[in-house]
């Protein structure tokens, strides 16, 4: 039997349980650069146990809908955040915990200009574009000690666009 999650579009109040949105909505918080530069200050939470955060390119194979989900992962001891490098939207896939693995998926789609930031210890689907070139900057953990676990479903799901 097929178990299927349908894509919700990103928002900041739909994704607060597994993290932040990061985006550039409203006005920027300040001018900088003669007033030629907006900044939107200090938009993620980073939240590492040790290590320090690092900066690390991926370049990610395209997916295609529908998706297959068969495992989900989290890192317990950093936060994650995807900022993709072109204006590109991709699915980010989170599920809350039930202290056996993750729950019942969710599947949001971004919007171009959106990156997204999990909070540490959030089950999350891996890096996943839809378009686009699939380079990613990644800012998590560096250090020492695994900072993966993984879950593998028994009977994936199947997620799709409405």
């Amino acid at each position: 039997m097929t178990r299927h999650i349908h894509i919700e579009p990103l928002t900041q109040e739909a994704f607060a349980p597994f993290g932040e949105v990061l985006d550039t909505s409203g006005a920027p918080d300040k001018l900088i650069n003669q007033g030629l530069c907006g900044r939107y200050h200090d938009r993620a939470t980073l939240d590492f146990v040790e290590g320090r955060a690092g900066i690390s390119l991926f370049q990610a194979e395209l997916r295609s809908l529908p998706y297959q989900l068969d495992m989900m992962e989290r890192h317990p001891d950093g936060s994650q955040a995807f900022i993709p490098m072109s204006m590109e939207a991709f699915l980010v896939i989170v599920a809350e915990d039930t202290g056996n693995g993750p729950g019942t998926p969710r599947a949001f789609i971004t919007s171009p200009g959106q990156a997204i930031n999990f909070a540490r210890n959030t089950w999350h689907g891996v890096l996943t574009p839809i378009t686009g070139s699939g380079l990613f900057a990644v800012v998590d953990r560096i250090g020492a000690g695994a900072n993966l676990e993984e879950f593998w479903f028994e009977t994936p799901f199947e997620v799709v666009a409405d």
